[in-house]
């Protein structure tokens, strides 16, 4: 995602390039070599610094990026140790999880300023003052000719921006902290980035805004090849976000050829639970509102849903207690193909948390993020260009497929609260972002919301945009959409697979 980052997306999908070949090949003592291959052989510029003030610099960020792709803890940089410390470990066939998920790497952070507003050049001294004038706290001085704002006076309100008729005043903000919707993002003694994890949601918008790539997740590449190389069949199961994400070869009709080729044993959608988890959340809107709480929030978006159960305790009673898509269509895979592992492909890096808790049993083995399993594909060479059309082994509708882009959650669930009760009139309100799904939530504190649907979304464009993502989310939107078109069944109850709800759901907590 954000391809705008280009040189730090290169350096990222590289690093998930080559864990998965150091993976598949079993040469594991190579990782040491990978950080100078790595970056020399990309431009050729014979160990001078491309992005970094020093090559060694930028060999011990992509070192610690390493070792986060194959799930092992950041190292501090007074630790004297290889890159493959804790490799042996790693080498195995089960998840392969320490926490933190989200990790910030001390020494590749640039110690960005915090919330501030700033006097540019742009400032000619005018007349007027009008910065002065509105500042509450008589923060603004006029200091040899030009506006000076004092730092500890100031409150941040903004009002001197709002004003300036020359736009000459900056507000400042550290990209990931102005991205992280839970206010997670703290600073540490030295002015660096540090996150409390206490509010962190595990979103993953901090790591794909900072412009310096200092912030990563583990990942499970290494132990999902693992799984792959032994005599267990691996199955994946797709979120509906895929489609456009690898190119317009990889599609419905190829996904299970492409992935054949990685060595999974077949591919099936996750709009099979999507399908399923609609018709419960319909039952539950039809009987719970308001009869039992005023408003219910959909369940599949684990980040919006952790943070409205800590940030609202008081709703936790409000969100869905439908078991999430992913989940849902995991358990409908196990109990088709028995003592098979299950890898959940998707946007975004929560489902790592999601699959890993413990108050609800995912039936998820591993999780991998798009970009992640790019890094697959690359690592084996799969041509795109020679992929057979197969037929996926599930049938799913329009609506558990429009879960991939906001708004969709909601809208299924009202399409089938319509066939179930058509003189019910559905409200819905449906937002993105965690900091307006928090306004959200603030708003239906007062009330405004009694009697609504509420959908949250942790991620701008909702699933199509997650941490995750390869492709612009309103390119991922349009084809959502048109597969949409092309699928016959519609409505969410129209699934084949309906009469598997009460089933999956007893297959316990």
């Amino acid at each position: 995602m954000f391809d705008s980052f280009e040189s730090l997306v290169r350096i990222r999908r590289s690093v998930f390039k080559e864990v998965a070949k150091l993976a598949y090949e079993g040469d594991y003592e190579r990782i040491e070599e990978i950080p100078y291959q790595l970056l020399n052989s990309e431009a050729k510029r014979n160990g001078q610094a491309k992005y970094r003030e020093s090559i060694f610099l930028e060999r011990a960020i992509v070192a610690e990026r390493l070792r986060l792709a194959i799930g092992l803890p950041v190292r501090s940089a007074d630790e004297h140790s290889a890159i493959s410390k804790g490799i042996d470990e790693a080498i195995t066939t089960k998840r392969f999880y320490e926490p933190p998920l989200i990790n910030i790497i001390d020494f590749a952070c640039n110690a960005c300023p915090t919330d501030s507003y700033y006097v540019s050049d742009v400032c000619v001294g005018c007349l007027a003052n009008p910065c002065r004038n509105v500042c509450p706290k008589n923060a603004i001085s006029i200091v040899n000719g030009r506006s000076h704002i004092n730092q500890d006076l100031c409150i941040k309100c903004g009002r001197c921006k709002d004003v300036c008729p020359y736009g000459a005043i900056i507000h400042r903000e550290r990209p990931c902290q102005k991205a992280c919707g839970m206010d997670a993002i703290e600073s540490d003694e030295y002015g660096k980035a540090k996150i409390n994890y206490d509010k962190c949601v595990s979103c993953g918008m901090c790591l794909v805004n900072c412009p310096f790539g200092a912030i990563a997740d583990k990942s499970q590449i290494f132990q999902v090849i693992q799984s792959i190389k032994s005599d267990t069949p691996v199955y994946a199961i797709m979120a509906p976000s895929f489609v456009g994400q690898f190119g317009p070869k990889v599609n419905l009709k190829t996904i299970d050829d492409a992935m054949s080729k990685l060595g999974f044993a077949g591919v099936y959608e996750v709009s099979i639970g999507a399908d399923l988890c609609t018709i419960e959340e319909a039952k539950d809107f039809l009987e719970e509102v308001p009869n039992k709480i005023k408003f219910m929030g959909t369940s599949c978006c684990p980040s919006w849903s952790v943070m409205a159960k800590t940030v609202f305790p008081e709703f936790k009673d409000n969100i869905s207690m439908a078991l999430t898509p992913m989940v849902l269509t995991a358990r409908f895979v196990k109990k088709e193909h028995p003592n098979c592992k299950i890898v959940f492909v998707g946007p975004c890096s929560a489902k790592k948390l999601e699959a890993s808790r413990k108050a609800v049993r995912s039936d998820v083995d591993f999780v991998l993020t798009f970009e992640e399993l790019m890094g697959l594909f690359e690592a084996k060479e799969v041509d795109f260009n020679t992929l057979e059309s197969k037929p996926l082994k599930n049938e799913t509708t329009a609506d558990g497929r429009g879960f991939a882009v906001a708004g969709g959650v909601a809208q299924a669930v009202v399409n089938v609260c319509k066939k179930m009760a058509p003189e019910r009139e559905i409200k819905v309100k449906a937002t993105q972002g965690l900091r307006n799904c928090k306004a959200m939530l603030e708003d239906a504190k007062k009330g405004k919301y009694d009697g609504y649907l509420l959908e949250g979304m942790a991620c701008p464009y909702g699933c199509a945009s997650g941490a995750g993502t390869i492709t612009q989310p309103t390119k991922t939107k349009a084809l959502v959409g048109v597969s949409q078109r092309e699928t016959p069944l519609k409505n969410s109850l129209e699934s084949v697979y309906s009469d598997r709800l009460e089933e999956l759901e007893e297959r316990g907590v």
